[in-house]
């Protein structure tokens, strides 16, 4: 693994996911691409929840910087799956996220999943320091269990 090493702390948000069928490859698996496409719904849920707004309406706007997801066991069509997020680690400008992707029936981790999110202000045109309100918020939620 490149990116931070992916640890097992808590995780509060959890997302149903369905499973379509357009996701399943000829092998009658979930493609491993679709579960990028469940990590994003994942994401953009938790910080609805999380910050109480639409981060995609405004000109602050996170951006992935890296991504990486390891692949333990299939999932195939009909399989209940919870994606899982939670903000493992802020920095002055980027914010950890972890999540995985849990077979709802046996609690077993399929896949799992690190990204490195910076703060970009679209109208600046560069990355910029985390809104305090934003910090707040996520250690709030997050029980102030982050990583240092």
């Amino acid at each position: 693994m490149i990116g931070p090493q992916f640890d097992e702390g808590v995780f509060r948000h959890r997302l149903p996911i369905q499973i379509r069928f357009i996701d399943v490859d000829r092998f009658g698996h979930v493609n491993n691409n679709y579960y990028f496409a469940y990590y994003d719904l994942g994401k953009q849920e938790y910080l609805k929840e999380v910050l109480h707004e639409d981060m995609m309406g405004g000109d602050l706007v996170p951006v992935v910087v890296h991504i990486d997801a390891d692949f333990f066991v299939p999932v195939y069509y009909g399989d209940n799956i919870v994606i899982e997020t939670r903000i493992s680690h802020i920095g002055e400008k980027s914010f950890v996220l972890q999540q995985r992707a849990v077979n709802a029936q046996s609690e077993t981790t399929v896949c799992q999943c690190t990204t490195i999110m910076v703060c970009y202000d679209l109208k600046q045109n560069c990355s910029v320091e985390m809104p305090k309100d934003y910090r707040t918020k996520i250690e709030n939620y997050e029980n102030a269990n982050l990583s240092k």
